[in-house]
């Protein structure tokens, strides 16, 4: 019974201290990893996902309020901001290139944004989704913190949009390669752009993990599409709104 009190002391001081929950992320994400590299990368098993899976099973598990796993590994969210300014280095580096690329670029940028807002605006009215889940659903396809700005600014819900963000990165790093093997596309140029602009943060991680200057188009990709997504949504909500 001793014992029982003590550990329960123990846990109940841990759950207070930020070191826990930054040590439960971090070593939640090396299991996942392990698992990911023991499968020989297989994309199904992206360490991202395995990591939110384990995280979530032990807050559940425990009776763990988000807010205060949040308070405690919060310094891993700030990270997030340094993390993808720093992607500018490798396309400084790659800047001719990209150049030289620019008119596809523009063009598949424009097309895949002005796609993912429609086809999730028009799935969304034939499953009778509310209006805010709607407005939430929207910025889905760039990067979380952009997303979930764009939620604010347009009557979302930003936590919801972070999550459904999450998800779609996830599957888009996780099923992309299928995709591209299955359409045999070869250039690595083409595969990383599709990968940041569909995948946004997640799918640059896994392209960079692929090929330089896959990781570096993903990273173009996912800067631009969190651009022109944050102009396009507001623009196509007040051209619904006049028809």
């Amino acid at each position: 019974m001793i014992d029982e009190q003590r550990l329960y002391i123990i846990w109940i001081y841990l759950q207070a201290e930020p070191l826990f929950w930054l040590t439960l992320t971090i070593g939640s994400y090396l299991i996942a990893d392990f698992i990911y590299r023991k499968s020989n990368l297989f994309p199904l098993l992206n360490p991202v996902a395995i990591s939110v899976l384990l995280v979530s099973l032990i807050l559940i598990f425990f009776n763990i309020q988000y807010e205060r796993y949040f308070e405690g590994s919060k310094f891993i969210h700030f990270l997030l901001g340094p993390a993808t300014v720093a992607l500018a280095v490798p396309i400084y580096k790659k800047w001719d290139l990209i150049v030289s690329n620019s008119k596809a670029i523009f063009i598949s940028l424009l097309i895949g944004s002005v796609f993912a807002i429609l086809v999730t605006y028009l799935l969304s009215l034939y499953f009778e989704l509310p209006k805010e889940l709607i407005l939430s659903l929207l910025p889905r396809s760039v990067t979380a913190p952009i997303a979930m700005g764009i939620s604010e600014i347009i009557g979302g819900i930003p936590s919801l949009t972070a999550i459904i963000t999450l998800i779609t990165g996830v599957i888009g790093a996780s099923l992309g390669i299928f995709v591209f093997d299955l359409m045999k596309l070869k250039n690595m140029d083409a595969r990383g752009f599709s990968l940041g602009l569909a995948s946004h943060g997640i799918g640059t991680a896994r392209a960079m993990s692929k090929n330089k200057n896959a990781g570096v188009f993903a990273a173009v990709g996912m800067g631009l599409s969190g651009l022109i997504t944050s102009m396009l949504v507001p623009l196509f909500l007040k051209i619904i709104s006049i028809l």
